[in-house]
């Protein structure tokens, strides 16, 4: 009479070890990189609420914001934080010395979660709309990155 031994041999348990790390290599970046994608909607967010509210301030005072005007309450300031909404990204605003003119940028911070985005590391929005976005060597990836 033959016995019946029941279980897993060695060589189907390193299978399936060897299956399951081949899916997490490939399932890991891809979620990274996905990550990475989404969160630069708050970049994006953080841009153009800012320029609405130089737009706003503009109406206002007949020339834009300066960067000491960034956090302080309308409407003498815009009333806005010098990070984006989970903090990701530290925003930044240059104005011109006429006051005509600014130039916002978001750049990762760095340890924040964001800052391993080499392809959209820096995003710009400026007086007259226009959206630009450069990556980590500073090449142009505005149609990449504003999308």
């Amino acid at each position: 009479m033959r016995s019946a031994f029941r279980g897993f041999t060695a060589i189907e348990i390193l299978t399936a070890m060897v299956v399951i790390a081949v899916l997490a290599a490939i399932a890991i970046p891809m979620w990274r990189t996905h990550l990475l994608r989404v969160r630069r909607a708050e970049a994006r967010d953080a841009l153009t609420n800012l320029q609405a509210a130089q737009d706003r301030y503009f109406g206002r005072h007949a020339r834009y914001a300066n960067a000491a005007q960034l956090a302080a309450r309308p409407p003498d300031g815009l009333g806005l934080p010098a990070t984006s909404a989970q903090g990701l990204y530290a925003i930044t605003l240059e104005t011109t010395a006429d006051g005509l003119g600014f130039l916002a940028t978001a750049r990762a911070i760095p340890r924040a979660g964001q800052d391993g985005d080499d392809r959209c590391a820096v995003f710009t929005i400026d007086h007259v709309g226009q959206m630009a976005a450069a990556d980590s060597s500073g090449a142009d990836r505005s149609a990449d990155c504003w999308h």
